[in-house]
């Protein structure tokens, strides 16, 4: 590391972690100053994209099409009068670059350029990192604290102090409505049996969730022998997602994002983001004819008499309504908990979120005050929650729609003053 730049440390080598690499080694090698960027991360770069990361087998398609690869959209605003010139250096790790290097690109378009596997976009990813030369100390956070004015990432081996911190990754898959019960499977159970290949024999069988997470579970279901299948979610029905030219360019531009109401935002997102399948799910959904929709959120989950029974709550009329249903094998798709970074943060730590928020640390409060940079405004060291920014500054950064310009939002903040005041001040001890 150079002790004359800043450091920003990223929880997880996934995309994002890639995407913020490749383009700071590229403005390194502009000669434009970046921050030395260091992925933490506890099993390798792009993990949750294989089988073994818990949230896919690894085979299924990507959602999003393969071109919005970790440059796009290619439309850099960090150089003056050089920012053509950083985008085609980003070019050079894009997914064609790739297809190109492996030798696959002909084959790739003679097929009708169809979106890649999970596997396959892993590899890309890690195409990518090893191409610039991506710095990952390998080891799980286990505390993030403040340490002279920098953060301390501290894992069982190491400590890594960063002038910033990335937190990415949708966290652990293991949870569940009922741990530890067999006919209750979480998000990583559910993948390990697909990637093993054991078929999932069961008569009733309830999916839990209405997003992405639990489509492409339901979508792997369908080759199970089950009998009926209830996908278990608080919408009144199962929606598709916007993918027409409309809502596709609110994720890959949103320069008029900011200029709309919270309210016309949350609309926005739960129209083409949250709670909602693919056309392509759907499709095969409506193919299915085991397919049942509940709707509720799920109150409370017991086992008795060889099922589970699930309570459900509802709100009809102003009033909430309890029912109770009974399921052979509940598969919690519900998602990972947006917050699951919390817990990682000392005392310190969150006393210094909580005072430049100004009020108590909740999801709402943390969406809320999330900046142009993607970082919480009004928090030093910086913090960077791109998973969460969906709400103020677009709903394309949370997800992969628009990794190049989540790059350019990150690299632009003010880390290097601070880095070089505090070097100044060392200097000026001595």
């Amino acid at each position: 590391m150079n002790p004359t730049r800043a450091t920003l440390a990223v929880i997880g080598a996934g995309a994002k972690a890639v995407a913020v690499a490749a383009k700071a080694a590229e403005l390194r090698d502009m000669g434009v100053d970046a921050p030395d960027v260091v992925a933490v991360e506890r099993s390798g770069v792009a993990a949750n994209w294989q089988s073994g990361g818990g949230w896919t087998d690894g085979s299924h398609r990507l959602g999003t099409g393969p071109e919005k690869d970790v440059g796009f959209p290619y439309r850099s605003s960090l150089v003056p009068r050089r920012n053509a010139e950083l985008d085609e250096r980003m070019t050079r790790h894009s997914w064609q670059a790739y297809l190109v290097s492996t030798g696959q690109f002909a084959e790739w378009i003679d097929r009708g350029r169809p979106a890649p596997t999970h596997r396959r976009w892993s590899q890309y990813l890690r195409w990518v990192a090893q191409d610039v030369g991506m710095s990952v100390v390998h080891g799980e956070v286990e505390s993030i604290s403040i340490d002279d004015h920098r953060w301390a990432l501290r894992t069982a081996e190491t400590t890594v102090h960063a002038d910033g911190v990335m937190v990415t990754g949708p966290g652990q898959p293991e949870r569940s409505v009922l741990p530890g019960n067999p006919r209750v499977m979480s998000i990583a159970q559910f993948w390990h049996h697909a990637a093993q290949h054991d078929r999932i024999a069961a008569e009733r069988v309830a999916v839990i969730g209405g997003g992405e997470t639990a489509a492409s579970m339901l979508n792997e279901l369908f080759r199970h022998r089950v009998s009926t299948i209830t996908v278990i979610s608080p919408s009144v029905t199962l929606f598709t997602r916007g993918e027409s030219f409309f809502e596709n360019t609110l994720f890959s531009d949103p320069t008029g994002w900011v200029g709309l109401t919270l309210a016309e935002r949350r609309d926005a997102l739960a129209r083409t983001d949250r709670g909602v399948f693919s056309a392509r799910v759907q499709e095969a959904l409506l193919a299915d004819d085991r397919i049942r929709h509940l709707r509720g959120r799920v109150a409370h989950a017991v086992a008795r008499d060889d099922r589970i029974r699930l309570t459900l709550s509802t709100n009809t009329s102003g009033e909430a309504v309890e029912t109770v249903h009974g399921f052979d094998l509940v598969i919690d798709g519900s998602g990972a908990d947006p917050l699951w970074f919390l817990p990682l943060f000392t005392q310190d730590a969150l006393d210094v979120l909580e005072l430049g928020l100004g009020r108590a640390l909740t999801g709402e409060s943390l969406q809320e005050s999330i900046g142009y940079d993607l970082a919480l405004e009004h928090v030093h060291p910086k913090l960077f929650l791109p998973g969460l920014s969906g709400l103020t500054q677009g709903p394309g950064f949370p997800n992969l729609s628009c990794l190049g310009l989540m790059s350019d939002r990150v690299l632009g903040a003010d880390l290097l003053d601070l880095s070089t005041r505090r070097l100044d001040e060392h200097q000026s001890v001595r």
